[in-house]
């Protein structure tokens, strides 16, 4: 699914429109264009039952979200060997608006997500 990206994503500031390629219910791709993946996402819901966030009032206009709205969630997951090694970023999740096809990465003030760590615990 194509989503239109509404506020520009650090680092990726010339991308203008992005696909979200689910894999399952916990993980997705999200891809430019161009067909090349930028990267690797995973849903926080199922990673952190604690985890929960206001979305900014900027956003919720610029996505046009409200109580009908259709969003998904994710956070920038960095696969590594061994997978107990992966990182997860709570601290900035990217916010899909599937009513309308847009979206936006979100930085949160919340500082219980500051730190980024590891997702899988032995």
């Amino acid at each position: 699914m194509k989503f239109l990206v509404k506020k520009p994503i650090p680092g990726f500031e010339n991308i203008s429109e992005v696909e979200l390629q689910k894999i399952d219910d916990t993980f997705a791709i999200l891809k430019d264009t161009d067909g090349n993946v930028l990267f690797t996402l995973v849903n926080p819901f199922i990673l952190r039952n604690d985890y929960d966030f206001e979305v900014p009032a900027d956003i919720k206009v610029l996505l046009d979200l409200n109580e009908n709205s259709d969003i998904e969630v994710y956070s920038n997951v960095v696969m590594k060997e061994p997978i107990t090694e992966a990182i997860v970023n709570f601290k900035a999740p990217f916010i899909f608006n599937k009513s309308n096809n847009t979206m936006a990465q979100v930085i949160l003030e919340n500082e219980g997500y500051l730190k980024i760590g590891d997702f899988v615990k032995e």
